[in-house]
């Protein structure tokens, strides 16, 4: 997507610290160069390793305004960015914040790396207003390549606050198509919706990112064994309780059975699967090993969403 941009925006400026390749801002880069001493034609700013200093520079030329701004590193290091991302929330600047690395998959890195208690952290922008009673950020973590477009559009389209932009270190399985999967995506504009549903589900699926892929293998075997499913994606639920209470009411009706995932906290997820339900989430740093081996520990798999949910239902 910041490759189409950057040849189709031309007022756009995206900045990345030494991880260009890894976060994959490269893709606008390599459709221009950076900023250098005595040279401002690119339209790329190389930021060294300082995030903060990258935020900053960042949320300035927003200020200055005529440029739209973009800025990349992984998901853990957003810590280092909190006065930033504060200043831009209260000053209600559109800077796009891209986070790779959302979740404890980033491989032989280990826990140092593993943004666990960061997505908690900066979903809490989405419940804080700022002076205009809006939500003082627009949270958003896609569930697969299709959401990802519909995410960059909503970022781009948003003008009056910030954008996260939460994405994965691994592959992701697309999600089904019922007909369309870019106009189903579409409803990720609500903050959550149904992807796919049985009629009258004995139980909802909730998550966000690479975790709704995770629930559909488990969808598969649980259908195989006679439970109803429906599986909901929910990349912001800041926008999800912005819709009328029909909508919510339509996608996690009251008194339903849910079942969580998240890569997270389980905070993440705890406001939208209440009493009735449960969560499975991280409560550690974790380990170091390849994300496929920490899948399997940490039960980020479609046979562990089949046990916890045979529990619940039970």
């Amino acid at each position: 997507v910041l490759g189409v941009l950057a040849t189709k925006v031309e007022n756009m400026v995206c900045s990345s610290a030494d991880l260009s390749n890894s976060d994959k801002t490269d893709g606008f880069l390599k459709k221009t160069h950076s900023f250098r001493k005595g040279d401002f034609s690119g339209a790329f700013f190389q930021a060294g390793v300082s995030e903060l200093t990258m935020a900053c520079v960042c949320i300035g030329m927003s200020l200055h305004g005529g440029v739209i701004v973009a800025c990349g590193t992984f998901f853990v290091f957003s810590d280092y960015m909190k006065p930033a991302i504060r200043m831009a929330a209260l000053m209600e600047q559109p800077v796009k914040f891209i986070w790779s690395h959302d979740a404890f998959r980033v491989g032989e890195d280990g826990p140092t790396h593993e943004p666990v208690e960061q997505e908690a952290q900066i979903r809490l922008m989405e419940k804080l207003k700022n002076h205009k009673g809006h939500n003082s950020m627009l949270v958003l973590r896609p569930a697969d390549v299709i959401e990802t477009t519909v995410a960059w559009k909503m970022a781009m389209e948003n003008t009056a606050t910030p954008t996260a932009l939460i994405l994965s270190r691994q592959n992701i399985t697309d999600l089904p198509a019922k007909e369309n999967r870019y106009d189903e995506a579409l409803q990720a504009e609500k903050g959550a919706y149904i992807v796919e549903s049985d009629a009258n589900p004995d139980v909802i699926l909730v998550a966000s990112g690479s975790e709704v892929s995770t629930l559909e293998e488990g969808a598969a075997l649980l259908r195989a064994d006679g439970v109803k499913v429906r599986v909901v994606s929910v990349p912001s639920e800041g926008l999800f309780r912005n819709q009328s209470k029909e909508y919510q009411e339509s996608v996690i009706p009251t008194g339903s059975k849910v079942f969580g995932l998240t890569a997270g906290l389980p905070v993440n997820l705890e406001g939208l699967v209440g009493a009735n339900g449960k969560v499975w989430g991280l409560e550690s740093f974790g380990f170091s090993a390849p994300y496929k081996v920490l899948d399997e520990k940490l039960g980020f798999t479609g046979k562990n969403v089949y046990n916890q949910v045979k529990e619940l239902l039970a």
